[in-house]
């Protein structure tokens, strides 16, 4: 697996995995129904995308996550893998890569609002809750955990999870 950039071709396969994803099936649905992470997002900010090689594919590759980490408000705005790719440890290795690019450009602390299934999954990667998001109708129709990453050295994703 590589990390990489995203580009202005990656917007589709990005929509794709963001609506197709089972965390936000049933009540969560809305959050995802017509959202598009178009050539204009991945341009204004740094996205990343987790790509694997298709075995046999002249260069093709398959999509198995990304995130994008907004720099002027220090936070993680998306992140998702695959569902196919889950429990393989790329959610961990993108949030690895977020804080060597956090650390990069100067951030201290990263905030995450996430998607309340997600909540174990930050918890085990070392971010640290620091209060709730509440529901915000018709937009967002539940709280929401809100977390903090503090960048340091990468050793020291995982602690406290």
């Amino acid at each position: 697996m590589v990390i990489r950039r995203a580009v202005e071709r990656d917007a589709g396969r990005l929509t794709r995995l963001v609506r197709s994803s089972r965390a936000y099936e049933g009540r969560y649905s809305s959050m995802v129904e017509g959202y598009r992470v178009g050539p204009d997002y991945i341009e204004a900010h740094r996205v990343f995308v987790a790509v694997e090689e298709i075995p046999g594919g002249e260069g093709g590759e398959r999509v198995v996550g990304f995130y994008a980490l907004l720099v002027e408000v220090a936070e993680l705005d998306l992140m998702f893998v695959s569902d196919q790719a889950q429990g393989c440890g790329i959610g961990r290795r993108l949030v690895e890569h977020m804080r060597g690019e956090a650390r990069n450009a100067g951030i201290e602390r990263v905030r995450v609002v996430s998607h309340p299934p997600a909540e174990g999954f930050y918890r085990s990667v070392g971010a640290r809750p620091v209060g709730t998001v509440p529901a915000n109708p018709p937009a967002v129709m539940w709280d929401r955990p809100e977390f903090v990453f503090l960048v340091g050295d990468v050793g020291e994703v995982g602690e406290g999870g």
